[in-house]
């Protein structure tokens, strides 16, 4: 047997399969090997194009960057004047005229502005004839039904959220405090009020957590909440409002540096026009103090186009500054503060402005609207409704008479 084998090993026949099989073999071996070369390729030119594909990426955010940058130093003169100075402005120069394009018609934006609203209730007062006891009857529409066509009917709604809507029972020792249930917030959102100041003597009624329960609530209903340090600057018909609430009843004329910085944050954000809303003076005061006239005019020295104020719980007068207009306590508006109030007459203040590629101008178009806190005569049912007849005489004249006991020789 073991010769035959050798004897079939030296044969041709063997030798020749031998040869193909070593062919076949380095065949094999070859298709792998390129197969092996092919795979090697591939993964360095993937590696490439994602290193190219990140750095375009890279340099397309920087491109970004850059032109975000060039909008936001268009938009402030400052800026602008040292990229010319500087050999750099062309950039700068596009932005701004795109800025301007937007304003070869002149834009008419029509704000209302009104005073405290309380929409919740103090834990000690009778719930039945409470806010939120109305709140669960009716429903949150049923508060500003009857005003609801006028914000409606402008751009820009502003009002004075005095509460908090928290959960809380982390209450703050003071003699009134008030809260509502986030749902509450939907008050504003389904009445066409836009935006809401926060700065005042009843924002933290349950703490810290119910100030930002209530930025909470807030946001939620998709409305505009400003105070203290916390400035917003909107888009309102292609025209950039700043919006600023300050709190002067602590700190009175401390408040000076705030005011100025934040007039000048908003600018700087591009606010073309400046509304500044305080939380000051003394509660059933007719006329305003000096506090509040210094600062009022201040903001308008500061660039505002428009001052407002609350905390009277009264109507105070109207003054115009520099053509500008300040305008001292709205009084109270939805007020779950107190169901059966002395004094029910408050107000719509509305103005409206014309803004072109000059800034707004000085055509200072007012609306004074006279309401009652209440629907009813006689107690507060937290309805606001504007006033006919001779109520309407009587509140506008209370308003003219008040405005004309505004000291408006002594200045700041």
């Amino acid at each position: 047997m073991q010769k035959k084998k050798n004897l079939y090993r030296k044969s041709r026949y063997y030798r020749r399969r031998q040869q193909l099989l070593r062919r076949i073999y380095a065949a094999i071996g070859g298709v792998l090997l390129l197969v092996v070369i092919v795979l090697i390729v591939r993964g360095c030119m993937s590696r490439q194009a994602k290193t190219a594909d990140s750095s375009n990426v890279k340099n397309e955010s920087a491109a970004n960057a850059d032109t975000t940058s060039d909008t936001q130093a268009a938009a402030s003169s400052t800026a602008d004047s040292e990229a010319s100075a500087n050999g750099e402005s062309e950039n700068s120069d596009s932005a701004a005229g795109t800025a301007k394009a937007a304003h070869d018609t002149p834009v008419t934006l029509t704000v209302s502005v009104v005073g405290d609203c309380t929409l919740g209730t103090d834990e000690n007062f009778d719930y039945d004839t409470s806010l939120n006891a109305y709140f669960e009857s009716y429903g949150k529409e049923y508060f500003f039904q009857n005003v609801k066509s006028i914000f409606e009917a402008d751009d820009l709604t502003i009002a004075n959220n005095e509460g908090t809507f928290t959960e809380s029972y982390d209450r703050e020792d003071k003699t009134f405090a008030f809260k509502a249930p986030a749902s509450f917030a939907g008050i504003y959102s389904c009445s066409s009020v836009e935006a809401v100041n926060t700065a005042n003597n009843h924002s933290h009624d349950y703490g810290e957590q119910s100030f930002q329960d209530t930025m909470d609530a807030l946001d939620a209903e998709g409305i505009v909440h400003f105070g203290y340090d916390e400035t917003a600057v909107m888009d309102v018909k292609g025209v950039k409002v700043g919006l600023i609430g300050i709190y002067e009843l602590n700190d009175h004329l401390e408040r000076k540096q705030q005011l100025e910085d934040n007039i000048n944050k908003v600018k700087d954000e591009g606010a073309e026009l400046v509304i500044v809303i305080f939380h000051w003076g003394n509660e059933k005061e007719t006329v305003p103090d000096s506090n509040q006239t210094t600062l009022g005019r201040l903001a308008i020295d500061l660039g505002a186009d428009l001052v407002c104020g609350h905390h009277p719980h009264v109507l105070q007068g109207v003054e115009e500054y520099k053509g500008k207009n300040i305008v001292y306590s709205l009084g109270n508006f939805c007020f779950g503060g107190n169901s059966s109030p002395s004094d029910m007459d408050t107000m719509i203040f509305q103005q409206t402005f014309t803004i072109t590629n000059d800034g707004v101008q000085d055509d200072n178009v007012t609306n004074i609207i006279p309401c009652s806190i209440s629907s009813a005569s006689d107690y507060n049912n937290y309805q606001p409704t504007p006033a006919e007849g001779d109520e309407k005489t009587r509140i506008m004249e209370k308003i003219q008479e008040r405005s004309s006991w505004i000291d408006t020789e002594n200045t700041y």
